[in-house]
């Protein structure tokens, strides 16, 4: 398959890239390298090689249609964006063109140049925004929604709120639209919290990777100043690990012409969710710290939970988590361990 990875020096698109460089695809990787880590993630995929390089920036639309009509691509994993609701709400300007112009630039360039490939788009929890006319409970350690053991399906309605949610919820029915309106292969994904290897993670965004990152540096200096967090720490998600969304996106590109103009919630799941406080505590008993934060107002639309009810995920793509969140953060911590010492 000849694949097209918008943001593919970012997080995700770095693990997708190498993945299906492993699978035999021919790996074409978009990116500005606007984001930290990005440059390091290019060169980390330029030294295993197979990897095409295509230097733009999806606001563009010059940039976005002369790549698609030169790959022609088969397959479009459309990951670049901005992606840090506080950011969104210091730039909303900036939130705007590269999630809803960005998106649309390059919708119109696959309709133009490549009708046929399977279009998938990375959307995000968000567009549910904050969830409020939810009953919970509180815990020592967490909140509770009781009315959704399973989680939030894809029928929860859509309650755009914050520069991110509404730039991330247009551009998520923008892809939606274009499968019913022009045919295309379009299938949206709806994210929890992702992590995993090559995560450059900051207080903005990728919250496992920035608390694992907290760790490490108490481990190193346990006099260090206490961290911040957002809120009480009692906020669930469930986590996926990034391998499990790389075989999430190879599952739906293999069963694109069932699946065109469907959404999909993303997650570990209700097996893998966690708090902030749970995941502070795996990370003392595992790295042998005592962590100290202080508690700051919490973030504008903010949800108390979210778990992803991945059931149609199950049943439409055969897919299912199978790295266990315990097995994913022990990972991490490896990799960034590793990173500390030049070896990643």
């Amino acid at each position: 398959m000849r694949l097209l990875i918008t943001g593919g020096c970012g997080f995700v698109g770095t693990n997708v890239a190498h993945a299906a460089r492993l699978r035999g695809d021919e790996v074409h990787v978009f990116d500005n390298l606007s984001r930290w880590g990005s440059g390091e993630n290019l060169a980390w995929l330029q030294a295993h090689g197979g990897v095409r390089f295509h230097y733009g920036d999806i606001r563009n639309r010059n940039d976005v249609e002369g790549v698609v009509r030169a790959v022609k691509p088969d397959g479009v994993i459309h990951l670049a964006g901005q992606v840090a609701m506080t950011a969104a709400l210091r730039d909303p300007r900036r939130d705007f063109e590269t999630n809803v112009v960005g998106t649309f630039h390059l919708l119109e360039a696959v309709r133009e140049y490549a009708r046929g490939a399977g279009f998938l788009y990375s959307s995000t929890n968000k567009v549910y925004g904050d969830l409020s006319w939810v009953a919970y409970e509180e815990t020592a350690t967490r909140y509770v929604a009781r009315d959704f053991p399973e989680g939030f399906g894809e029928e929860t309605p859509l309650a755009l709120s914050t520069p991110y949610g509404c730039s991330k919820g247009a551009a998520d029915q923008y892809v939606v639209d274009y499968a019913k309106m022009y045919g295309l292969r379009t299938v949206v994904f709806r994210h929890s919290t992702i992590f995993g290897e090559r995560q450059f993670a900051t207080f903005d965004q990728g919250w496992v990777g920035w608390f694992v990152q907290q760790a490490l540096e108490v481990r190193r200096n346990p006099e260090r100043e206490p961290f911040t967090i957002a809120g009480n720490g009692k906020q669930v998600r469930d986590v996926l690990f990034a391998d499990d969304l790389v075989r999430c996106y190879f599952a739906a590109l293999e069963r694109i012409n069932d699946i065109s103009g469907e959404v999909f919630n993303i997650g570990g799941g209700v097996s893998n969710s966690m708090s902030l406080l749970e995941l502070f505590a795996h990370l003392e008993e595992v790295l042998g710290v005592k962590l100290r934060y202080r508690s700051e107002a919490w973030r504008p639309s903010d949800q108390k939970v979210f778990i992803a009810c991945i059931r149609k995920a199950e049943e439409l793509l055969s897919w299912r988590p199978v790295v266990d969140k315990i097995t994913g953060i022990n990972a991490m911590i490896r990799w960034m361990e590793a990173r500390e010492r030049g070896e990643a």
